[in-house]
């Protein structure tokens, strides 16, 4: 199956999360090697987009929120670098909508 394109991305969760330094769990160093920064989060998000519209993805749980799907494949990068991740979908129980939760880096991909 595939994430359908319209999924929701929250810009909070690209603004205020995936690319600010965090001392535990941090991503946005990992996102800037592909020139992902707060500057150009909508390049982020176009990246993400295009990754559901490619890849495919796998059930991974369901819980009272909804269904969560993984989505693994290659991030492009806006400076040409390709990361490999893997992404955190949820259908959403509560009204059937698809957003982005989170997304960690795919360590069989980067090394």
């Amino acid at each position: 199956m595939k994430i359908p394109s319209n999924a929701i991305i929250p810009v909070a969760k690209l603004t205020q999360y995936l690319l600010v330094f965090r001392t535990r769990n941090d991503k946005s160093k990992f996102l800037a090697k592909a020139g992902f920064t707060l500057q150009n989060y909508e390049a982020l998000e176009v990246a993400l987009r295009e990754l559901i519209r490619t890849a495919p993805a796998s059930t991974e749980r369901t819980d009272n929120y909804g269904t969560f799907y993984q989505v693994t494949g290659i991030l492009q990068g806006i400076n040409g670098i390709a990361l490999g991740v893997t992404t955190i979908w949820l259908h959403r129980k509560i009204d059937l909508q698809y957003q982005f939760v989170t997304l960690v880096p795919d360590k069989a991909v980067n090394q």
